[in-house]
């Protein structure tokens, strides 16, 4: 069984095309701007089926036609990496593209399996420094950093995304340390820039949580503009 947090279908957003995508629980990370803390603890969710999922697959076929599929994301799915990999073996058997949203830091064999079957993999990195990166997210990125070279290795096409946060990942020197590592990877074939926003600062609230980053205004249109201005001499495909 699969520990899922949340199901949304007809997505547009983790991956080509129209997707099913599964929002697992659990997570390794403590992202100071997590828009759904309550994916964070491991004992939460609901438990679903490898048929289960297929039946919703299943249901939504139809809407794939443009290349959409399946997508996992989390919470952290490489967690659940194991049971992951009979789900995606079922799925493309089955005929379904599948996409993996992961922060990048477990590389267990199991999570390299799972990254090397997938047909896209989505890598979110969340800081280029390593002490920025521990101060904001709690863990190293040393992990991340090492996995998504490799996987480069691998020859298949992959997307990297970044939050865009106001005094924490927006300096200069990040944007142009971050444009320059990713410059070297050869099969680099989207940056995305997410924009920081305040929608789940209620979920802490309600969960008891504290929130790190109350007096942090979210990211407007030029601020996204100037980091892709930044990270366009480094990477061609810089969405926003």
């Amino acid at each position: 069984m699969i520990k899922i947090h949340s199901i949304e279908t007809f997505g547009t957003h983790e991956g080509p095309g129209i997707r099913l995508v599964l929002f697992l629980q659990g997570c390794n990370f403590r992202c100071a701007y997590c828009h759904n803390p309550d994916t964070i603890n491991l004992l939460g969710g609901k438990d679903y089926s490898i048929e289960q999922i297929t039946n919703l697959l299943e249901e939504q076929r139809p809407y794939f036609a443009s290349g959409g599929g399946l997508s996992v994301s989390g919470g952290e799915p490489l967690l659940q990496a194991k049971k992951l990999l009979l789900l995606f073996a079922e799925v493309k058997r089955l005929g379904f593209n599948t996409a993996l949203d992961t922060n990048g830091s477990i590389w267990t064999p199991d999570a390299r399996k799972l990254i090397a079957l997938a047909d896209l993999v989505i890598f979110d990195i969340k800081q280029i420094d390593g002490e920025k990166h521990r101060e904001l997210t709690g863990a190293s990125n040393l992990a991340v950093l090492e996995n998504i070279q490799e996987h480069d290795q691998l020859g298949k096409p992959f997307w990297i995304r970044y939050v865009l946060v106001p005094g924490w990942t927006d300096q200069e020197s990040d944007l142009e340390g971050l444009g320059s590592y990713c410059a070297n990877l050869k099969n680099l074939s989207k940056l995305e820039i997410l924009p920081y926003h305040q929608l789940g600062v209620y979920k802490y609230q309600e969960l008891g949580m504290p929130y790190r980053l109350n007096n942090v205004p979210v990211a407007s249109t030029k601020d996204l503009e100037r980091a892709k201005k930044i990270l366009n001499k480094f990477v061609k495909n810089v969405v926003i």
